[in-house]
């Protein structure tokens, strides 16, 4: 029986819930080895006057001090080569490093880099999004802009026009083990890292060009991360070059690990947006025109801002025909830490800002939010089947195709969607979650409750997948098959808690034929796939599944070419299945097909290589085809408000999300209720919060909060829905890494929904992000008048 398609549980769920999982932190240590911590900046603007090191280098424990003077060029910026490691005579925001400590322990190490005495010609900081775009202070040389049709010609045409903004904050990622890196001088100048980090390659590059060695000269191991969520993806390459820096200086081992204070003062979050729009619309609230602005504060370094507010860009039509749109994208330079990958990836920013003009449009022409949806729906490329089984596979009836519409509608980028799945996708749910009627109790219950408020929402995703550029969508993969039939395999994806490694092997066993205790992934090693790709943009499964499959298929077909001349036959009918090898009435055990290809000399080892086809995409025009295929879903979430107090509950979710034919139902299962989790703690309870220094106030658990398992919905049902992929990905799946992330919107326009029962109708909500219980309380007061 082959192991695709099924339930199996994470290879390493046994190690995660006993403590046997192993982390950088946990990994024994040679003797003698070091510990570091950085000297970080106290203002957000300025020049160092003076700086004062003799304190700390007395302080116990001590071996040396390094400041930028010490280290030469050392970047670790992962696109513009403009993060120097440490400070070079001038800080840019509360938290830069700006010297490094060495000492015997950890501890000590922190305590001597407080002991530093600087001085600084402190300037204005620029913190907000007014003071950037009065300053001009862009990265990129100003917005970017893309655009099809007529849009202002169009707004102005429109019967009804609107205009609007929403704000939404920024997002902590909170993995549970914090950054951490421990790098190891080896024979002839050598170094060996291990690092917490979604992007060994990247670590490989960084450590190199630090230490003036060639990429063959330094090798990066990731067993596991301990979650990453985008975090991981760049801000890890601070402390492993840090570490090799250390280790050179030294000529022993190094450790470094931020403490969660440090954590998340001195690295990136999700880049918090301002959307403002203009939108024109008919009688049946379907879009004619509309413009959007998008406002991004970057932080002080350009990281990954570029494709994150491109992405944003990129999903601003969410599932929705935009025949007139423009889309305007400010990219702003401010002194706080940069903002970086965030699960998403600017999608869910660009995303949220198409559904509150969706709800907008459905308050001010008085119609239901999810009818104004499925109005502005793009359309299905082909007329959905009919006849017997049409309503098992597809959950119901469909919205009916008009003679004209045939050919599959683009997006305002270029590319075709050809695969749109969402009128029947949330004809079911709207059906299997009873959301009509529900809405109709829900307005039972607001009319007779003055205090407790209930609402409901129901919102789609559709969310590209692929990496927006381009060369990154490959990736490599090295198999062995043992005389004695075990298999071992490496390939360029990190774990970081999704289950990749196991969907991994559940490929693998399926290639070969065997049970998946066959199989063995160790940690992902740059001397074993070189030149991989960061774990991220969802890519985990379909390009390193792929690339191990065309590994193993190499192996098997070589297996099977020597099979079938030792029994004179073709070798297509030879047949690997259930752990057993038959080939000319003959049969034996996988081992025994091993141990016989082994002794006759036939290669039991194979690299494999995959590239994404079909990809185009030419990001200054905004034109191309950047995504080789949509990812589908919808949530339904229920909520209720305290009006006196702000306080609300998630009172029941249901969700249905499109993992095609999902390589492991379980594993996808549980990514789309982390994720939907996660977007609704974006949205609600994660606030950032900077004072007018520039000094991150929500710097702790104890000040910020991520949900908990009592924030979970009281009734949560997640179920996939069933269909292939139409692409050729890894056995017809779909990534399902980023897209659940997006059903925490509904959360959000739910809890509006909720605010908006206690006006009068005659105002549109404007609920901003993240929705706190303040931040619900005061737009309560604002639909009552002005009174609670």
């Amino acid at each position: 029986m082959s192991a695709i398609h099924k339930p199996v549980p994470h290879d390493a769920a046994p190690l995660h819930v006993t403590g046997e999982a192993r982390y950088v932190d946990d990994i024994p240590t040679p003797a003698g080895t070091l510990h570091l911590a950085f000297g970080l900046s106290t203002v957000a603007r300025g020049a160092i006057t003076a700086m004062d090191l003799a304190a700390v280098r007395s302080a116990p424990g001590v071996v040396a001090v390094l400041s930028a003077e010490d280290i030469g060029d050392a970047d670790c910026s992962p696109s513009n080569n403009d993060e120097p490691l440490l400070a070079t005579g001038t800080v840019h925001y509360v938290g830069q490093p700006v010297f490094l400590v060495i000492a015997d322990t950890h501890l000590n190490a922190r305590k001597a880099a407080r002991k530093a005495t600087i001085a600084y010609a402190e300037e204005p900081a620029i913190l907000t999004v007014d003071q950037a775009l009065a300053a001009e202070s862009y990265f990129e040389g100003g917005p970017r802009i893309w655009a099809r049709g007529e849009p202002a010609d169009a707004i102005a045409k429109a019967p009804r026009t609107l205009e609007g903004r929403i704000e939404m904050g920024g997002q902590e990622h909170f993995y549970l083990e914090g950054q951490a890196a421990l790098a190891s001088p080896q024979e002839g100048g050598d170094m060996h890292v291990v690092s917490s980090t979604q992007h060994p390659t990247e670590i490989q590059h960084k450590v190199a060009h630090a230490l003036h060695l060639p990429m063959h000269a330094v090798r990066v191991e990731t067993r596991r991360m301990g979650g990453g969520f985008g975090g991981k993806e760049s801000q890890g390459n601070a402390l492993a070059v840090a570490c090799a820096l250390a280790a050179r200086h030294t000529g022993k081992a190094c450790k470094m690990r931020y403490d969660r204070d440090d954590d998340m003062v001195i690295t990136g979050k999700r880049h918090d947006f301002r959307i403002d729009y203009t939108v024109g619309v008919d009688g049946e609230g379907k879009v004619l025109g509309i413009e959007f602005r998008h406002y991004t504060r970057a932080g002080w370094s350009l990281d990954l801002t570029p494709p994150v507010a491109d992405r944003a860009m990129l999903h601003a039509d969410n599932a929705y025909w935009l025949p007139n749109v423009r889309i305007e994208s400010h990219r702003l330079r401010t002194n706080m830490c940069s903002a970086t990958a965030y699960r998403g990836f600017g999608g869910p920013q660009g995303m949220l800002g198409i559904e509150r003009v969706m709800d907008h449009i459905a308050a001010e022409l008085k119609l239901e939010p999810l009818s104004v949806r499925k109005a502005n729906f793009y359309r299905a490329a082909t007329p959905p089947k009919t006849g017997p089984g049409t309503a098992k596979r597809f959950g119901g009836a469909h919205s009916p195709m008009q003679p004209e519409d045939t050919g599959p509608q683009t997006t305002p980028y270029g590319q075709p969607v050809e695969d749109f799945i969402l009128h029947e996708l949330v004809a079911q749910l709207e059906k299997s979650s009873n959301y009509a009627a529900r809405k109709a109790k829900v307005a039972e219950w607001n009319a007779a409750n003055p205090v407790l408020k209930k609402g409901i929402a129901l919102t789609p995703v559709k969310f590209g997948i692929s990496f927006t550029l381009t060369h990154l969508n490959q990736a490599g993969a090295l198999v062995h098959v043992y005389q004695d039939g075990s298999i071992h395999l490496n390939h360029g994806g990190t774990e970081m808690g999704q289950g990749l490694f196991q969907k991994v092997a559940q490929v693998a066993a399926a290639a070969f034929g065997v049970p998946l205790e066959a199989i063995k992934i160790t940690a992902t090693d740059t001397a074993k796939v070189p030149n991989t790709s960061a774990t991220a943009a969802s890519s985990g499964s379909d390009l390193n599944g792929m690339a191990v499959k065309a590994a193993c298929d190499t192996i098997r077909d070589r297996m099977a070419e020597h099979l079938a001349h030792l029994h004179q036959t073709t070798p297509d009918a030879v047949v690997f299945e259930d752990g057993i090898v038959r080939v000319g009435g003959a049969e034996m055990s996988f081992a025994e097909a091993a141990t016989s290809a082994y002794s006759n000399r036939v290669s039991l080892s194979s690299t494999g290589f995959y590239a994404t086809p079909k990809l185009s995409w030419d990001r200054v025009a905004g034109q191309g085809r950047p995504f080789f295929y949509f990812a589908y879903g919808a949530a339904c979430v229920e909520v209720v408000i305290d009006t006196l107090t702000g306080e609300n509950r998630m009172l029941r979710a249901d969700i249905l999300h499109d993992a095609g034919a999902s390589l492991n139902p379980a594993l996808d299962k549980g990514q789309v209720e982390g994720g939907f989790i996660q977007g609704a703690g974006w949205l609600t309870t994660e606030e950032l919060v900077w004072d007018d220094k520039g000094r991150l106030r929500t710097h702790a658990p104890s000040t910020y909060k991520i949900p908990a398992c009592g924030d979970r919905p009281r009734v949560f049902n997640v179920d996939l829905w069933i269909g292939a992929n139409p692409e050729e990905t890894i056995h017809k799946s779909k990534a399902v890494g980023e897209p659940p992330f997006m059903h925490g919107i509904a959360t959000l326009l739910a809890l509006s929904d909720a605010v908006a029962a206690c006006g009068d109708g005659s105002e549109y909500v404007n609920l901003d992000a993240p929705a706190t219980a303040e931040c619900i309380l005061a737009a309560v007061v604002r639909q009552r008048g002005g009174y609670v």
